[in-house]
């Protein structure tokens, strides 16, 4: 079989699950970060009854990055599996708001809430390298994947296991506060992937139709005992609700900027002066 067959396979199986685009991407995704292969096409490709198997996963609508267990975030791998979140492009946009606010050699005290596979905090954490940096998440098995990432990406991070719903107790205060936590309400499920919805941990997801703000509540309530005078929040927010999640940190904070992706959604929020 040559590469160019198993790509012709990629287009047979998936067509009716993703674009041709989609097809592509997925493809080399599945050819780099698990063969370390680049695309000839009439290279021979000796892991045929591996890639029948793997194209099974995929048909079923399994993504890419859990079978090879890698995800590409802010120019490093992370390794990933079915208790964590797949790293997003719209989060790079949120490291990239942090990155802009401060030195580089500035000495942060920076902490994640709700961390997954640790890409916040450790992208973070090398971005400011003389940050102290601290994440939490209530899942112990996510708490492992980030474990195994700082481990492999040679970053200190403090992880502690909790639960962003209960009360959290630190003796001290942040500089930084980062979150994307759960805030996709079950009414959107239908506009949804069939990957997301059957492969990745709904815990990291969703919420409440008639309580989507639950985590942003928590958040605030965190920062108001947790966070220093000129600390700042920043949290990735559900674009369907940028007005609400506004006037929500606008009841604890003087100055509250929603911002636009690079899709042109209310995707972040920031705030700053705690009343």
């Amino acid at each position: 079989m040559t590469l160019a067959d198993l790509k012709q396979n990629f287009y047979n199986e998936l067509q009716t699950l993703y674009s041709q685009d989609e097809i592509d991407a997925i493809f080399l995704i599945y050819l780099e970060d698990k063969f370390d292969l680049r695309y000839s096409p009439t290279q021979n490709f000796e892991f045929e009854a591996e890639a029948n198997e793997d194209l099974i996963a995929l048909k079923a609508g399994k993504p890419v990055q859990h079978i090879t267990q890698k995800a590409f975030f802010y120019d490093n791998l992370f390794y990933v599996n079915e208790y964590t979140l797949i790293p997003r492009p719209e989060t790079e946009e949120l490291i990239e708001i942090i990155r802009n606010d401060f030195p580089k050699e500035e000495k942060l005290s920076i902490i994640d809430l709700g961390t997954g596979t640790g890409c916040i905090p450790i992208t973070l954490s090398k971005i400011f390298t003389s940050a102290k940096v601290s994440a939490i998440d209530v899942s112990p098995e996510a708490l492992k994947v980030a474990q195994i990432n700082a481990k492999n990406l040679t970053t200190t991070i403090h992880f502690y296991q909790k639960d962003l719903l209960e009360e959290l107790i630190f003796d001290e205060k942040f500089d930084v506060i980062v979150s994307n936590p759960p805030y996709i309400r079950n009414l959107e499920k239908a506009e949804m992937h069939q990957n997301v919805l059957e492969f990745e941990p709904h815990l990291a997801l969703f919420v409440e139709d008639d309580n989507a703000l639950i985590f942003y509540e928590r958040i605030i309530a965190f920062a108001q005992n947790n966070l220093t005078n000129n600390g700042t929040v920043y949290c990735e927010i559900n674009q369907y609700l940028p007005e609400e999640t506004k006037l929500l940190f606008e009841k604890a904070f003087r100055k509250v900027e929603i911002i636009k992706d690079l899709s042109g959604n209310y995707r972040m929020l920031k705030s700053t002066e705690i009343k």
